[in-house]
């Protein structure tokens, strides 16, 4: 019989939120617009074995991309609730590739998520889990770095955003 080893950490996680003074389409629309959708050239490239362009096209992908976004207002509908709120995987998967060579288990983290939604008094709301938080619980300086510089990269995007 196989044996297995199970352990738990309690981690520290810095949590982000960012209320805006404006309608959340403006403030959605302006969000999109500063992380573009991610191109699904490089697994194209990847299932191909073309790795030489695989990583040319890596390293020409912009700083961050939407993987995917969820509208997380519509599951509330089956609460009789009529909400905006959107769900976003974040990232590059070039940077997670130069987290997870050092910290294979960093997976679970990239991408990351960012919720938009609109509030009671009809505001924009950004909420995130900081990056380097999430990430520096590997204790690896190297990932931690990569992740502090995904911190950075979210708070341009949403400044942006705002405006």
């Amino acid at each position: 019989m196989a044996e297995s080893l199970s352990t738990e950490v309690t981690i520290p996680v810095k949590h982000v939120k960012v209320v805006v003074n404006r309608p959340f389409d403006q403030v959605r629309d302006a969000f999109q617009a500063a992380l573009p959708q991610l191109d699904d050239t490089v697994p194209t490239l990847l299932h191909a074995g073309n790795i030489d362009r695989a990583r040319a096209a890596l390293e020409a992908l912009p700083e961050l991309s939407i993987f995917q976004s969820r509208n997380h207002g519509d599951v509330l509908k089956i609460a009789g609730l009529m909400r905006k709120a959107l769900q976003y995987d974040i990232g590059n998967p070039n940077t997670a590739s130069k987290m997870t060579r050092h910290q294979l288990a960093a997976a679970q983290y990239a991408p990351f998520r960012v919720v938009l939604y609109e509030d009671a008094e009809g505001r924009a709301v950004f909420e995130y889990d900081k990056p380097s938080s999430l990430f520096g619980q590997f204790g690896d300086p190297a990932v931690t770095a990569i992740a502090e510089g995904l911190d950075r990269a979210l708070e341009r995007a949403i400044s942006q955003a705002v405006g």
